[in-house]
């Protein structure tokens, strides 16, 4: 683009939002992009760091995904309905 048009451009946008708001709109967009960038920084060295206390206290090596078909048949059967016991038998 020529020197031109960046000087329409900047007219039309000194008559679209006023030469007060101009330069709140401008930080507030630099605000915004820092934040972006150190959001995303810190992101970048969470991916860097394995074996670190996650979120609910559980590291990396402890949320692996197990095979479920090391499981014994019956055991989930067994624990999910208890006997009755005396206090919980009615006649």
């Amino acid at each position: 683009m020529s020197p031109t048009h960046w000087l329409i451009v900047l007219v039309v946008l000194v008559l679209l939002f006023g030469a007060k708001k101009l330069p709140e709109m401008a930080r507030s967009v630099g605000r915004s992009s820092r934040i972006l960038k150190s959001e995303m920084r810190g992101l970048r060295d969470d991916d860097e760091r394995p074996g670190e206390i996650g979120p609910g206290g559980a590291t990396r090596a402890d949320t692996e995904v197990r095979d479920p078909g090391n499981r014994q048949p019956g055991a989930a059967e067994a624990t999910a309905r208890p006997e009755p016991g005396p206090e919980t038998h009615r006649a």
